[in-house]
């Protein structure tokens, strides 16, 4: 059985970082390309990064240079660290583990519960 939990949700204020864990069991992650999604009130939920099997991350262009996908095989994780937080970034972000194992991304029916990120002085 495949989960995903994702941890590492808070509140920031804007220009902080934070980092998002998503532990995965039951599925490798390396085997996979792993997605993180985030849905603000009222939006669709929308694709913010992704990486590969080989190791290639891709951004939705608002966080290109501030986010970056990364996986501990270790620790069977996918991490998303967020640098610069703005605002606009408020939403509850989910890990998604990918139908396949490259480009383009196409979202498996497993994800997580989700974690809120609220970007706020």
């Amino acid at each position: 059985q495949v989960q995903l939990v994702e941890s590492g949700g808070g509140l920031v204020q804007p220009g902080g970082p934070l980092r998002l864990s998503c532990a995965a069991s039951g599925t490798i992650v390396s085997f996979y390309a792993m997605g993180w999604y985030r849905q603000a009130p009222g939006k669709q939920r929308e694709l913010v990064a992704y990486i590969t099997r080989g190791g290639s991350g891709n951004y939705e262009d608002s966080v290109k240079g501030r986010f970056t996908i990364s996986i501990d095989n270790a620790k069977n994780t996918v991490y998303l660290q967020m640098n610069s937080l703005k605002p606009e970034d408020t939403a509850v972000y989910y890990c998604n583990r990918g139908t396949y194992s490259g480009s383009p991304y196409t979202p498996s029916d497993y994800w997580g519960q989700g974690t809120q990120v609220t970007v706020s002085s």
